[in-house]
């Protein structure tokens, strides 16, 4: 059949279900299902979908990601937030609006513990949003930093999404990707740090108070623990000890060990974290499941090739490429979760980063990238709604002050896009490109 006639399909059904509110993967299902119809028979479409289903969580480093979210709802429920929090004072203390930069580095501290924009949104909000309201900070101004902040724990490993993405595009290297998101991650914080002075010192914020020499030891060692898993975990996957599920299971042990030893954690909220973490790994396991019969739809009805073709003839600029590649993939997030939208356009727009000569592990930040902006823009952005629930702030007051913070990301996007460097200099480094 026609491809145009099979995309439409494909996509039109997916956008119906969409705009009935039909869940994300049920949507991706039903619509992978329809398109098959269109070119096979059903005996053979139920077969094919159901077998491509089941051989999209068949992967050993898939079992990462439960892991990873498990590890997060610990560490969001047993006193670690808090600690980050108190050394991350320590560090702002003396800058203009220091609650505001206090909530950045938070969010980058947990985010690369947890791997999760909205965990990070969630431990980090919660606390910090209070803080804020109390010294006089405006709401709508803290609900941004929080949410503009809180995705950097999808860039600065260990992070779930550059495992969904390696398992993708064929094998990627996972300790690559780690090393790669670093940089753009850290660059994504001090932007929003950068729009927040900016902010804080026309309104003249205040700093806090000054802190002993004493305190500021204690809250270092306090501190430390919590920080020392970054170094466990990264260390050992990109040092070849252990791979990076057996690095998750290591990050879960580790958090919990923790959580006892600060006695924050009762066995009837272990017992809840647990159920929470397995109706998420849920979630997003379907996700992987529905997406990669989609991916299986397209690749078998030539959709990926006729889209990369169509964005090939357009400019055979590799700079307006690029640029067109990050609009698509811009728009997509606003719509698409990162797991399902990696799965689902990784496939798509791998010919034509191919065709370029851009390295794959710097195309999985570009993605991820466009993801994390994705999470603040409505009207999937997770992290928007959660933010926008913790502080109670109308999700209509928050648009106009969160444009600076998403043009200073737009600018970072560009230069993760650009210019190679940022992204692969640590990974290079390394030895591990």
């Amino acid at each position: 059949m026609n491809i145009a006639i099979t995309a439409l399909v494909l996509f039109g059904v997916f956008a119906v279900l969409l705009i009935l509110g039909c869940p994300i993967s049920i949507s991706i299902a039903i619509s992978s299902i329809a398109t098959t119809l269109v070119n096979l028979p059903w005996d053979q479409t139920s077969f094919i979908v159901m077998q491509k289903m089941n051989s999209g969580v068949e992967s050993f480093s898939l079992l990462a990601v439960p892991l990873f979210i498990l590890a997060g709802n610990i560490m969001n429920n047993g006193g670690i937030a808090r600690r980050l929090i108190r050394f991350a004072q320590l560090l702002s203390g003396r800058i203009p609006g220091s609650l505001a930069h206090t909530n950045v580095l938070a969010n980058m501290f947990f985010g690369a513990l947890s791997g999760s924009a909205v965990a990070a949104a969630s431990a980090i909000g919660g606390i910090m949003a209070p803080m804020e309201e109390e010294e006089g900070y405006d709401p709508a101004f803290s609900t941004c930093v929080n949410i503009a902040s809180a995705p950097t724990g999808l860039l600065i490993p260990p992070t779930s999404a550059f495992i969904v993405y390696s398992t993708v595009a064929g094998g990627v290297s996972v300790s690559a990707l780690f090393m790669a998101g670093y940089i753009p991650g850290i660059l994504m914080g001090l932007s929003t740090m950068a729009i927040a002075y900016c902010y804080a010192k026309k309104h003249n914020y205040p700093v806090c108070q000054k802190v002993t020499a004493s305190e500021a030891v204690r809250i270092t060692l306090d501190a430390i623990p919590s920080l020392l898993l970054i170094v466990i975990v990264i260390g050992g996957i990109v040092g070849g000890i252990f791979t990076a599920t057996e690095g998750a299971g290591i990050c879960v042990l580790y958090c919990l060990i923790l959580s006892l030893f600060y006695r924050s954690m009762t066995r009837k909220s272990f017992m809840k974290i647990l159920l929470n973490s397995a109706a998420t790994s849920g979630i997003i396991l379907f996700l992987i499941s529905a997406s990669s019969a989609m991916s299986w739809v397209m690749a078998y009805t030539g959709i990926p090739a006729a889209i990369s073709n169509a964005i090939m003839s357009i400019s055979t600029n590799k700079y307006v490429i690029l640029l067109l590649m990050n609009l698509v993939l811009l728009v997509v997030g606003m719509f698409l979760d990162i797991t399902p939208a990696c799965l689902i356009f990784t496939p798509i727009f791998l010919p034509i980063v191919q065709s370029l000569g851009m390295d794959l592990v710097q195309f999985g930040v570009v993605l991820t990238f466009n993801m994390c902006m994705g999470t603040m823009t409505p009207p999937v952005g997770s992290v928007l709604f959660v933010s926008c629930g913790i502080s109670k702030v109308p999700i209509e007051r928050v648009f106009k002050p969160l444009l600076p913070y998403v043009g200073a990301l737009l600018i970072v996007l560009l230069l993760v896009t650009y210019v190679p460097a940022v992204s692969l200099a640590l990974p290079r480094l390394m030895g591990l490109v």
